[in-house]
């Protein structure tokens, strides 16, 4: 099946917003030919969306943020709700990066009620999954790729994964420099795609993209996107640098 190519930038807590506009009308200046072939997304800091989403305007580029809240509105300081997301401009959002695991206290059950929130909004929904280095080690990648996606996924329709993207981040390949080697990664991915067929259907587990989330750069993005299960990439480091990150999405259009 043809699934079409989602890259997307993940800015983490980078970039002011007075150096929102220049980014984003970069990238979309260095990508304009693949717009149709590749779905570029930006998906940057909550304080950054106005500026992002107004220089994205009339472009191919989207928008998104890196997070989101389960409820609606109320008593959560620091948070954003899917329907602020929304009101911004923004069609898509990351949830359960391994950064907010590791740093700020995400279970597989707050991702899971996030995610299906922003499902629920109307959102794109970027999941992420992935196994950290002892994980991996000690032969749990496997179990921990079942579980979160479980748990993660839990309530998830067949219907909803028509706004869901996984993202699998091998957690000790991002921001080191190490990646995945091409195998390792489809070998992960197809485990992935075998899992959403057993909660959802071999049919919708066909069309639901799965981005590859561990150091893809315009040196490597090829050889991963040419396997039959990386659909995308979800791009740190990369994205920061317009160059760059219009390499990953040529390599994408090409794939």
């Amino acid at each position: 099946m043809s699934r079409k190519k989602i890259i997307a930038g993940n800015w983490k807590m980078n970039v002011k917003p007075s150096e929102t506009a220049a980014l984003i009308k970069a990238v979309a200046e260095a990508t304009a030919e693949y717009g149709d072939k590749v779905e570029i997304v930006c998906c940057t800091p909550a304080i950054d969306v106005p500026a992002a989403v107004d220089a994205a305007a009339g472009t191919k580029v989207g928008v998104g943020t890196e997070n989101c809240h389960w409820k609606e509105s109320g008593a959560y300081t620091g948070e954003i709700s899917t329907g602020m997301i929304v009101d911004a401009g923004c069609h898509y959002v990351i949830t359960g990066h391994s950064e907010r695991r590791q740093y700020f206290g995400e279970t597989d059950e707050t991702v899971n009620l996030r995610t299906r929130a922003a499902i629920a909004a109307g959102l794109t929904v970027m999941m992420c999954i992935g196994e950290t280095l002892e994980e991996r080690d000690a032969g749990k990648l496997e179990e921990v790729i079942v579980r979160q996606m479980n748990v993660g996924l839990k309530d998830v329709t067949a219907a909803d994964c028509a706004k869901l993207v996984i993202a699998y981040e091998p957690v000790w390949a991002i921001g080191t420099g190490r990646t995945a080697t091409p195998d390792q990664a489809q070998e992960v991915h197809a485990l992935i795609r075998a899992t959403l067929a057993k909660l959802v259907g071999e049919e919708t587990a066909q069309t639901v993209r799965i981005q590859y989330g561990g150091s893809m750069k315009p040196g490597n993005a090829a050889e991963l996107l040419a396997k039959p299960d990386i659909d995308g990439g979800l791009i740190g480091g990369a994205a920061l640098k317009a160059a760059d990150f219009a390499g990953i999405i040529a390599a994408a259009a090409n794939a």
